[in-house]
């Protein structure tokens, strides 16, 4: 269902007073750190340049952000709020975390996944310091009322 379906139906279905948000932190894989980037070209050579999307495919940039969805929408007087957030990963951890993920879970590797992972856990244990890696995200939420709303 694309953004703007979803606006829609959230305007048809919700009390007049309802607050939408939208919020989110990144992930791994546009995050920029000598780490994550290193980890996203080891995941390219496996599977090649595109990030993996879902089931089958690969990502496509929406064309549009948050922000201008909202605009075009019911739902159009926005505030954003910023908290800076500090995580500490450990190699394993994010091992953990691909697997989890659309661009990196385990059926993509077509039965190369153990070589996958041992590579990057070699590859996230020499960039660790004192086995932590290190990423400063910020956690963006954006909430989103009616225009003359009092949410």
């Amino acid at each position: 269902m694309s953004r703007a379906q979803i606006l829609a139906t959230a305007d048809r279905v919700a009390a007049p007073h309802i607050v939408v948000a939208i919020m989110g932190d990144g992930i791994l894989w546009t995050h920029e750190a000598d780490w994550t980037a290193a980890l996203r070209g080891l995941i390219q050579t496996y599977l090649g340049d595109d990030r993996r999307a879902g089931t089958r495919g690969t990502y496509a940039d929406p064309g549009c952000s948050y922000e201008d969805d909202l605009a075009e929408s019911a739902f159009r007087d926005v505030t954003e709020h910023r908290f800076p957030v500090a995580r500490a990963w450990t190699p394993e951890d994010v091992l953990g975390y691909l697997r989890t993920t659309s661009f990196a879970r385990p059926a993509l590797f077509a039965g190369r996944h153990h070589e996958f992972e041992a590579e990057s856990l070699r590859l996230l244990k020499d960039h660790a310091r004192g086995g932590v890696l290190k990423e400063n995200a910020v956690f963006t939420v954006l909430l989103a009322h009616r225009r003359g709303g009092n949410g």
